[in-house]
């Protein structure tokens, strides 16, 4: 038995098993893990309404029917091709019956198989005191990737690591790309998923050194960032990524394409729209939509609507100085690299 969820710790092990229903892993897991459930979602259900309504005793008979032949499935299915020397991490929910009821019969196998002690609850401790407690946290030197709609910030984004540079992609992280036609991802992960993926693509970098994080609010579509991250953005200096008006309308009609042919989707963003607009401004938004002029659109949704809220935003951010985006990607990422390092020296 072990209580190490480390990642390094995790990378020792063949396989990561999460013995849980298919609903609960979905939810969240470990890093890496994989579903081999003792009882599904449906099972579960049944078994502990039984256990309610009717008998524990029969609720545990059945329970155990359903264990045994779901793990005799599993041992001929996705675990049928492992050797001797096969040494699995096995977790539930917290480390009692349903693990110990797979890692048994592993052993019995000959596996030298782990479980978590606590399951998966001393996974969501870790993560929680990471990434919620302002007092054990470890400081992140953040630095904020700043810039107006359809400047490249996530493009740029993406390119740092090949220039020396450690970012975090939230909006990735999030599954969450907005745009200025809405969002244009699919379904966003748990808040609690989405804070596993933070804190482990957190344990990968090197925190004594700058990271680069894309400025964001205090939420990513329906995700909250976490305190101990969104206090770090906040103090954050920024990195102001400027192009051209003309360049910036260009890049949001190419990358959100999909979006923006989308017609449902720009019909839910106007409705959206703060009322702080006038009916005039939102009723010649929602003509050019409806007459298919998009590069228009575009035009005066970024003027008179997302550039002044960016300004109203970032006004009294403390700045590291400003990068000119030209249209090459790979030059904007060298010149970030530079900054960093005027930076740290200073």
């Amino acid at each position: 038995m072990t209580a190490d969820v480390s990642l390094a710790a995790l990378a020792r092990y063949d396989a990561v098993i999460d013995v849980r229903s298919p609903g609960e892993f979905a939810e969240d897991h470990l890093p890496g893990a994989i579903n081999l459930p003792v009882l599904d979602d449906a099972q579960r259900a049944e078994v502990g309404t039984l256990y309610v309504q009717t008998s524990k005793f029969l609720a545990r008979r059945l329970g155990a029917a359903l264990v045994a032949r779901n793990i005799a499935a599993h041992l001929e299915g996705a675990l049928g091709d492992r050797d001797g020397g096969f040494q699995p991490l096995v977790y539930c929910w917290r480390g009692g019956q349903r693990s110990t009821a797979m890692t048994t019969v592993m052993d019995q196998v000959g596996w030298p198989v782990t479980r978590l002690e606590g399951g998966y609850q001393t996974w969501r401790r870790t993560v929680a005191a990471a990434l919620h407690d302002l007092e054990t946290a470890p400081a992140l030197k953040l630095v904020l990737l700043d810039g107006l709609t359809g400047s490249g910030k996530t493009e740029v984004l993406s390119r740092l690591a090949d220039h020396g540079v450690q970012s975090l992609d939230l909006e990735g992280l999030a599954a969450h790309r907005g745009s200025l036609f809405g969002r244009t991802e699919a379904e966003q992960p748990s808040q609690k998923l989405f804070e596993s993926r933070l804190y482990a693509a957190l344990a990968a970098l090197d925190l004594s050194r700058p990271v680069v994080v894309e400025a964001e609010a205090s939420r990513i579509g329906r995700l909250t960032v976490p305190p101990v991250l969104w206090a770090a953005m906040k103090a954050a200096p920024a990195l102001r990524l400027s192009a051209p008006f003309e360049a910036r309308v260009e890049r949001v009609l190419r990358d959100y394409q999909a979006a923006t042919d989308d017609a449902a989707v720009r019909d839910a963003l106007l409705a959206r729209m703060p009322s702080h607009h006038s009916r005039e401004r939102i009723a010649q938004w929602r003509a050019l939509s409806q007459a298919g002029d998009l590069r228009a659109l575009a035009t005066t949704l970024m003027r008179d609507h997302y550039d002044p809220a960016y300004r109203r935003a970032s006004a009294g951010s403390r700045a590291l100085g400003e990068i000119v985006m030209d249209g090459d990607v790979d030059r904007a990422a060298e010149a970030i690299s530079a900054s960093l390092s005027r930076w740290e020296r200073a």
